[in-house]
């Protein structure tokens, strides 16, 4: 997948994205947005629990939210 990887402000937030430019589609984190719309300390336990809660969501995350490589914010992918 060609991608761009970048970081964008939101409310003065980090938000990693990715832009794939054969699919001409944007990919956002979505640990990232959880944090900025939640201002929740580690989104990561926030979307486990989500998915624990929500069986549907659970069937379905792969297909509604793909997995996208991304810089973490230590800078690994």
């Amino acid at each position: 997948m060609g991608e761009n990887l970048a970081i964008q402000l939101f409310e003065g937030k980090k938000v990693r994205i990715a832009w794939n430019a054969e699919q001409e589609k944007y990919y956002f984190s979505v640990a990232d947005i959880v944090e900025v719309l939640t201002e929740i300390v580690n989104p990561r336990d926030y979307i486990k629990k989500m998915l624990r809660r929500d069986p549907e969501l659970k069937s379905k995350w792969g297909t509604i939210c793909p997995p996208v490589e991304m810089l973490a914010p230590d800078g690994e992918q």
